[in-house]
């Protein structure tokens, strides 16, 4: 148990001492200063030109998210076809089948995305030809978007008075070019030098110890591992994810990959508050979160520590906890410290299966995904706590008699109906496909569907409705895990999934740049003695109290039905 805590104390101070530098770096690398990465300066100009693209051209907040918006839109088209035409281009060894209409409609969403939700098995669902330039390439360019719209929110709010919001080229090559790719490369070293297989042959044969003979899929598995933690995309090279011995081979990249998965959203809130200059707000904002980290990690913790209720009372001492779904390499502990961090960021990778987890377990992780703000991915995480700062700036300069202010810009009525809207706009994703599925799992269950909806669940009951509350609540977060008892690989899941994933993505990205925009259009007021400070730890509680307050309203009644009636009617 001590070693276990170990290693999880390890990690987490193995990540400070990775964030905290790369916080400052990356605060002077898009603020144009002089770095050490600046040897790839002549790599950027190159890529500029072949694109035909004017890295000084300065955008407003439309414009910005016009280049965005585009980019994406034409990657969605390249990935849906090449997914369905798969089996005829090379890279195939196993032989794999090109993906249904639905299922690539799907796929190709949840990549473009940086959710990576995935309703197939990637030894068998994709080719070596998707996995590489598809799969690989989007968890580069998703996690790159949602930096560079992040970084957008960071300039309108350091310049003061403003139109320009920066160039959306030059932060999302920079992002590739100076942090994923580097990084990436020492992660995938790191794993190949322990196992994890990077060749581009095909399957191998062995045989068991009892005599057995075993399939076993391969390929170049390391580079997307590296990326998939790295980007916070968390789509797995093989069907079990980071569960599989190959994908993750023993606890040395089972520590390198969680803290892959965590580095950038924690160095992305300090490089805030190091590019505005207010290192106090990127320290508070930090704080809030971490705090919000810690108080769903200690309770799943200790849920899994203290085993299964079920099996307790059948008299079975569960020594190492609630073994269900893990592996054995790794444990309880390690598998529970994962399960949180894979869920408040929005990585979505597992080392054990979630669905196997302990029912309150089940409710902290969805909690992480609903709240959706406690460093989240890369660069969104910051945007989607931006909504819930508004709101609090908002609330507290109505308790106070002022008109509110957000570092030394009025916040009043078009920027407060955006924070409103996008705040509302989770829970009704969530709650809307969550009532949908459900209805029709009732109503419907015989239906001559290609997949009768009886089909769906192998839990009916409590844990079924979780099973489906948490589908919607990963695709919305841009997740990507899954409580894999559900069967998802079907023309309704895929299809509504997929529209909670582009809607889930993209209004959270677009509302927070579009209010910084607005902000910093407007004439900027020094701050005076009657100015609400929001760096302050007071102002951080009265974020931190918004944002339990909202997500208890909205997602209470969801969660009473599914883990905490599944928790309550093991324990009577």
């Amino acid at each position: 148990m001590n070693t276990e805590l170990l290693g999880i104390l390890a990690s987490f101070l193995i990540t400070l001492l990775i964030a905290i530098p790369l916080g400052k770096y990356l605060a002077k690398m898009y603020a144009g200063e002089k770095v050490w990465t600046d040897f790839f300066a002549p790599l950027e100009r190159g890529i500029y030109k072949l694109a035909g693209i004017n890295p000084n051209e300065p955008m407003n907040w439309k414009q910005f998210l016009k280049a965005m918006l585009t980019i994406n839109s034409l990657w969605l088209v390249y990935g849906f076809f090449i997914l369905i035409y798969q089996d005829k281009l090379p890279l195939n060894p196993d032989g794999n089948l090109g993906q249904t209409p639905d299922l690539a409609f799907n796929t190709i969403i949840s990549f473009v995305v940086n959710c990576n939700l995935q309703h197939y098995s990637g030894e068998s669902g994709a080719t070596y030809f998707t996995q590489h330039f598809i799969f690989m390439f989007l968890q580069f360019t998703s996690a790159a978007t949602g930096i560079a719209c992040a970084v957008a929110v960071f300039k309108a709010f350091r310049d003061k008075t403003t139109q320009d919001v920066g160039n959306f080229w030059t932060f999302f090559t920079k992002s590739i070019t100076r942090l994923l790719l580097p990084l990436s490369i020492v992660i995938a070293l790191i794993l190949t030098f322990n196992g994890t297989p990077s060749s581009y042959k095909g399957k191998d044969q062995f045989i068991s110890l009892q005599g057995d003979t075993i399939n076993v899929s391969r390929g170049p598995a390391t580079q997307m591992i590296a990326i998939k933690h790295l980007g916070t995309n968390g789509g797995g090279w093989f069907g079990a994810n980071s569960a599989h011995p190959l994908e993750n081979p023993n606890y040395l990249t089972n520590m390198t990959e969680i803290i892959a998965q965590f580095i950038v959203p924690v160095a992305m809130i300090l490089a805030f508050g190091y590019y505005i200059r207010r290192k106090k707000l990127g320290w508070v904002i930090w704080g809030v979160m971490m705090v919000g980290v810690l108080m769903l990690m200690i309770p799943t913790i200790s849920s899994e520590l203290s085993g299964n209720p079920a099996i307790a009372k059948m008299g079975i001492t569960q020594a190492s906890g609630a073994m269900e779904g893990k592996e054995v390499r790794f444990g309880p502990m390690a598998t529970a410290y994962w399960s949180t961090l894979t869920t408040v960021t929005s990585t979505g990778s597992v080392n054990g299966m979630h669905d196997s987890t302990m029912a309150l377990t089940g409710a902290w992780q969805l909690l992480a995904m609903m709240i959706n703000g406690f460093f989240g991915g890369c660069g969104v995480g910051l945007l989607n706590y931006f909504v819930y700062l508004i709101i609090a700036v908002f609330i507290s300069g109505l308790m106070v008699g002022r008109t509110p202010e957000f570092l030394g810009h009025k916040v009043e009525a078009r920027e407060v109906k955006i924070a409103a809207l996008i705040t509302l706009l989770s829970p009704f994703l969530i709650m809307a496909g969550t009532a949908l599925s459900s209805y029709i799992f009732v109503a419907h269950a015989n239906a001559s569907w290609a997949v009768k909806p009886s089909a769906w669940l192998n839990n009916p009951g409590f844990h079924g409705f979780s099973e489906m509350l948490y589908e919607y609540t990963s695709a919305n977060a841009n997740n990507g895990s899954g409580f894999e008892g559900l069967g998802d690989n079907n023309i309704f899941w895929n299809v509504t999934t997929g529209f909670v994933l582009i809607l889930g993505r993209f209004l959270p990205i677009i509302g927070p740049v579009a209010i910084a925009g607005l902000l910093a259009q407007k004439k900027y007021v020094p701050e005076s003695a009657g100015t609400l400070r929001v760096d302050t730890v007071t102002f951080g509680i009265m974020t931190m109290a918004v944002i339990l307050v909202l997500n208890a309203l909205s997602y209470f009644p969801a969660l009473a039905l599914g883990p905490l009636a599944e928790y309550f009617s093991m324990i009577k």
